[in-house]
């Protein structure tokens, strides 16, 4: 099952990946500083990411778990970003990444190392 997350929601979860287990008024203090939002503004985001399953709540203290990995995330939001706007086709975002950034001789060559291993 795939669970479909916000931007919004996406801050919270970033701070659990971060920070691992956290209290939810911890959550709440780190985005208040990180994006200025209100303790409900966090905490309605937190109870949507429960009711998607991507957040687990246990007592004492609404403490917080992550039930899904950052990389899975990633994964599909790449995944989505390809098929909406390069027509299914992973070359031309890469095409389109390599052509919009001045690239260090490092990164060419970590580039060139990462397509040889998937040769």
């Amino acid at each position: 099952m795939e669970i479909k997350l916000f931007d919004s929601e996406l801050k919270v979860m970033d701070v659990l990946w971060r920070e691992g287990n956290a209290t939810a008024k911890y959550i709440s203090d780190v985005l208040k500083e990180e994006v200025g939002w209100n303790k409900n503004t966090t905490y309605t985001l937190i109870k949507r990411c429960m009711k998607k399953g991507a957040i687990e709540r246990s007592e004492p203290n609404f403490m917080c778990r992550p039930l899904i990995p950052k990389e899975k995330v990633q994964e599909a939001e790449t995944e989505e970003l390809i098929n909406k706007i390069y027509d299914g086709s992973a070359d031309k975002l890469f095409a389109a990444l390599l052509s919009r950034k001045n690239l260090s001789p490092e990164e060419i060559h970590r580039l060139k190392r990462l397509v040889e291993e998937l040769e």
